[in-house]
């Protein structure tokens, strides 16, 4: 036969118990979603800052590329300009006759600056430009004269060899004749001008011009 078994009251729950574990569980429960809020909330941080580290670093990089690329671009400059103008003889000379220098073998004043030189030696474009005359130029004989962007002209006397013809462009430093002794000359030497148009007459002094252009002689 079967006994009917009574639960004893000391380990029955009450309804306050079971309030109280309910209660219990409901604080767990919150205290896990608390502890799972927290981590959502480090993640995100973390995940910001990685991602604000990263956007400094790509800044600080593209800062430190603009500033390399602005240096470069300067240091090309200032090299472009330091050799935009050169001397129209790179070897070894003595410089003779000068700019307003009086004189029997001129008409007037001495209207340019003269290198003593052998014949042959090389001549240069003081500045690139376009080649107008390219012959004989009477007193100065085999002359050449090159028209400039800046609106100045160069001329270049007394050649014994041509290296370039009317219309050529010719770059900076380029070798365009031969230095000679031709035309109404004492001696071997390169007569050196720069006008402000391609005819006689309108020299101005070449020293200081070079000078401007840090080309010293």
């Amino acid at each position: 036969m079967f006994k009917k078994i009574t639960l004893n009251s000391a380990v029955r729950p009450t309804r306050g118990k079971v309030a109280v574990l309910t209660a219990g569980l409901g604080v767990s429960m919150m205290a896990g979603a608390g502890v799972a809020a927290a981590i959502d909330a480090n993640t995100t941080q973390d995940s910001f800052a990685a991602a604000t580290a990263g956007d400094l670093a790509k800044s600080t990089q593209k800062q430190a590329d603009a500033q390399h690329q602005a240096a470069a671009d300067k240091e090309k400059k200032e090299a472009k300009k330091a050799n935009s103008w050169v001397k129209p003889i790179s070897d070894k000379y003595t410089l003779t006759a000068s700019y307003g220098t009086g004189g029997d073998r001129w008409s007037s004043d001495h209207s340019g600056q003269d290198f003593g030189v052998p014949t042959g030696t090389e001549v240069k474009a003081v500045h690139e430009g376009t080649v107008v005359t390219a012959g004989d130029g009477g007193a100065y004989g085999n002359n050449i004269v090159i028209e400039h962007d800046n609106g100045k002209y160069s001329q270049y006397a007394h050649l014994s060899k041509f290296d370039v013809s009317v219309g050529d462009k010719v770059n900076t430093g380029e070798r365009i004749a031969s230095s000679g002794n031709t035309g109404n000359s004492s001696g071997p030497h390169l007569h050196f001008e720069v006008r402000d148009t391609p005819a006689y007459g309108s020299a101005v002094d070449p020293v200081p011009f070079l000078e401007k252009q840090d080309v010293k002689l």
